[in-house]
């Protein structure tokens, strides 16, 4: 197959906001970008894939204000469980950064100055801006919440509304309120800074840029031409929040720092210069080369950011555009969208943990992935049928059928002196690359790997009319045995070339079997030597068991906050309200129960539910852990955020009708809770640390 010239390439995925660990819509998105990439550097091109923690903004400082840490230690420790979740999911970025690094001040402060001198798209105004009088700070945009002032939807954010996608200024909100105090805000004065966004050279740019056939997704474009054509227009862009704030600060402003969405995007440029500096290569010249060609992968929710500002910034300050900005859907579970507050949704970290293979779900999410801004659905029944009938049924079943007689029969050499240009059978396999690899480049993973699947029918009905384990019962049939078999494992060889971007770890494995380079897009197009002698097969994958999706979706039991594990005892009264003792048990018994340190990095409501709080909790394993507890009657979610508690660490995970509680938070209350103060969960002192265990 000719190979074009080669590409350089600039790639990046969204920058997760570091207050949590990775969800399976982050994944999603990585795996997407890692098969493109992966596909582009099989092509012969160069990529650069980097990635970055989004470690700025108010919710940050008062986590860790609340943690009792530095922001930075704060986002030390959300950065430092990241590895697991890549490495386990097979997803190779070249760089992880921080947009806290001292790459994306620098760059930040650099392209605000370009914006403000040199393209004079800076102006200050004083606005009128909430201020929650009990915190005593001005509210950023995402702690208040009120009726959009579009749709009527209740419960929207400062920014814009998740219901009908509108974007407003958050004095606009009807009836608002602070979400970290529940106080009504009230209106103060500030000076705060804007890009000009409504100047007209802004728009006739980006009608040029976002409209471009050729550019952005056609429902990406048509939303663009709303927003850049509508009555309204497009409104200027406050960038700037006041102290105090977790951020960079505005060059020639005391007290003020640029808003979280001005140096998060930035953080691409950084996390890729931050990788250059390591790698001794020239970041300046890379991007003012006009061969490097830069792509971000995004989800719809932040479309509006990337396809106005973003642009819009890097034009204005001189630099490189994206040459595009590939959008796609969210990830929803039997057709329901998931959601933190209902605690519904699956945990990358426990599909890895219960013994599922990585690449079951690479396949599974590529299969059902294309160009368009579409949901993709995670349905368990079809997940098992999907993955068994095509990776094992399909695919691995010819190698399985066929290197064991080249091993056993042929000391693994393989003949392919049949391996001509002319011969039908390779030329239908070979035939079909150019447009799987027309598919891949154009993010069509599901169209890709359905002709690749195509193929191997084709390819298992050569086995079933070929018989091999026929053949091999016929001494004088040996020579034709080996030129069936080398068929299939030359078949089998192309059609994993053709899998490689999706099925990476499988791919090494077959080229260990085959005992080749790793392999390249172009060797589909020539075959392996006469002579060759392959390894002995060993398993390359196993079927997907329906147990392994129940011990998936299985979950913790509801948390209650505190309860008695036996009959009392009535040796005296107790108090009036409070519980008499439990049973006497030994210190066997209580050395059963695995009491760890935990610390609360997010709360939120349970919709649907008026005694629970879901509470993701770090107990210094390397992950995250849901638990839900009937705590809500005496806590507000903001209030609990940052602090330590303690966890019941070993209870069995329990399923329950909003999610899966994977242990039990302890607090106290009297055996009346509603005739009593209320709950109190259990504060240890500072000092302790996440995972130490209580004895």
């Amino acid at each position: 197959m000719s190979q074009p010239q080669p590409r350089t390439l600039f790639v990046t995925t969204a920058l997760p906001y570091a207050n949590g660990a990775f969800h399976i819509g982050h994944i999603m998105e990585y795996i997407q970008a890692d098969i493109w990439v992966r596909f582009q550097r099989m092509q012969g091109n160069e990529v650069n894939f980097v990635g970055a923690d989004d470690a700025h903004g108010a919710p940050i400082m008062i986590a860790a204000e609340k943690a009792n840490v530095t922001p930075q230690e704060f986002v030390a420790g959300i950065a430092a469980g990241r590895k697991q979740y890549l490495d386990g999911f097979h997803i190779a970025f070249d760089n992880w950064h921080s947009t806290d690094g001292p790459e994306n001040h620098q760059l930040s402060q650099d392209i605000y100055r370009k914006l403000r001198d040199d393209a004079k798209l800076i102006s200050v105004k004083t606005v009128e801006q909430f201020f929650d009088p009990v915190k005593s700070m001005f509210l950023p945009d995402r702690y208040i919440k009120g009726e959009c002032p579009k749709c009527h939807a209740k419960d929207q954010y400062g920014d814009s509304c998740e219901v009908c996608g509108a974007v407003y200024a958050a004095t606009e909100l009807i009836n608002p309120y602070s979400t970290l105090t529940g106080a009504t805000p009230v209106m103060k004065s500030s000076e705060h800074y804007f890009f000009r966004l409504s100047d007209p050279k802004c728009r006739d740019f980006l009608r040029g840029w976002a409209l471009d056939d050729k550019r952005l997704q056609p429902e990406v474009a048509n939303k663009a031409r709303e927003w850049l054509e509508g009555d309204e227009g497009l409104g200027d862009w406050d960038i700037s929040r006041d102290a105090p704030y977790f951020g960079i600060e505005i060059p020639d402003a005391p007290g003020k720092y640029f808003y979280v969405w001005l140096d998060a995007p930035i953080g691409y440029l950084a996390s890729l210069k931050n990788y250059f500096s390591k790698t001794g290569r020239d970041y300046d010249a890379f991007m003012a080369d006009p061969a490097t060609e830069q792509y971000h992968f995004i989800g719809k929710d932040i479309t509006y950011f990337h396809t106005l500002f973003w642009p819009a910034m890097l034009h204005f300050a001189g630099l490189k555009v994206p040459n595009n900005v590939f959008v796609h859907g969210f990830i929803t579970v039997s057709g329901e969208k998931m959601s933190k507050s209902r605690g519904t949704g699956i945990s990358p970290l426990r599909y890895l943990e219960v013994g599922m293979n990585p690449e079951w779900l690479r396949y599974y999410i590529a299969a059902k992935l294309s160009a368009k801004v579409e949901d993709v659905d995670f349905n368990p029944e079809d997940f098992i049928a999907r993955v068994n009938s095509d990776l094992i049924g399909k695919y691995v079943n010819i190698a399985s059928r066929a290197a064991g007689f080249i091993s056993k029969k042929f000391d693994g050499v393989l003949a392919t002196s049949w391996a001509t240009e002319a011969d039908p059978f390779l030329r239908r396999l070979r035939d079909a690359g150019p447009a799987i690899q027309a598919l891949y480049e154009g993010r069509e993973y599901g169209k890709a790997l359905r002709a690749v699947m195509d193929e191997a029918d084709a390819v298992n009905a050569y086995v079933d009319a070929n018989k091999p384990w026929e053949l091999a019962k016929k001494p004088e049939q040996a020579a034709l045995l080996q030129e069936v078999c080398s068929r299939l494992i030359e078949a089998f060889r192309i059609l994993t070339i053709y899998l490689k971007p999706v099925l990476p770890e499988v791919a090494r494995q077959v080229e260990a079997l085959l005992n080749v380079a790793p392999m390249q897009w172009s060797d589909a197009g020539t075959a392996l030597p006469d002579g060759h002698r392959i390894n002995t097969y060993a398993h390359l994958m196993t079927r997907v068991e329906p147990k392994m999706l129940d011990a998936l979706f299985d979950a913790p039991a509801a948390a209650p906050a505190a309860a008695p594990s036996a009959a009392p005892v009535a040796a005296e009264a107790a108090p009036a309200g409070i519980e008499p003792l439990a049973a006497e048990i030994g210190i066997a018994d209580f050395a059963k129960v695995d009491l760890r340190i935990a610390r609360i990095v997010d709360c939120a409501e349970v919709e649907g539910s008026d005694k629970l709080l879901r509470l993701t909790l770090d107990a210094g394993e390397g992950r995250m852990r849901n638990v839900f507890s009937g705590i809500k009657s005496s806590y507000k979610p903001e209030d609990l955020v940052g602090k330590l508690t303690v966890l019941v660490a070993n209870l069995a995970p329990r399923k329950m009708k909003f999610g899966v509680s994977e242990g039990m938070v302890l607090a106290a209350s009297a055996a009346d809770e509603k005739a009593s103060p209320g709950i109190y969960i259990l504060n240890p002192w500072p000092g302790a640390e996440p995972g130490m265990r209580i004895s």
